[in-house]
């Protein structure tokens, strides 16, 4: 008897949106590919697409930034990136918003000074309109960097 219990109250809680997360997990992990390669390309166009209006974007080394601040950096040209590789990422779907969390290697030209980065990072996802869109992103030097 308990153990039919158990199963009523564990088949009850079994959400039906399991699909969908899992669905909506594989999207955002296509986006990251996305993200990676217009990084190394120099995308902005792909980049303005993936970010939302309100985006805010803090990393090591830089004042925190909105879309606008970004898309003026890239399109400046002082900084290009050779490699931007992302690993361990975890997606978590809730609802209408995601957070995908990883790893980041990168190589980077700043102004003519190259320099290899190493972060852990926090990307929010919101979908608005059916569209997965970047709202903010974080990032810190990794562990044992």
């Amino acid at each position: 008897m308990l153990l039919q219990l158990v199963a009523v109250v564990v088949s009850a809680a079994t959400p039906d949106s399991w699909p969908t997360q899992a669905a909506d997990s594989a999207v955002l992990l296509r986006l990251e590919v996305v993200w990676n390669r217009a990084h190394v390309t120099g995308d902005t166009s792909t980049l303005a697409d993936l970010w939302a209006q309100d985006l805010v974007v803090a990393v090591p080394g830089m004042p925190v930034m909105s879309k606008a601040d970004l898309l003026g950096f890239w399109r400046s040209g002082r900084s290009t990136i050779t490699r931007y590789e992302t690993s361990n990422l975890r997606v978590r779907v809730y609802g209408e918003a995601a957070v995908v969390t990883g790893r980041l290697s990168r190589d980077r030209s700043f102004n003519a000074r190259t320099a290899t980065d190493h972060w852990q990072f926090t990307k929010v996802y919101a979908r608005s309109s059916g569209r997965w869109r970047v709202v903010a992103y974080h990032a810190s030097v990794a562990a044992g960097s």
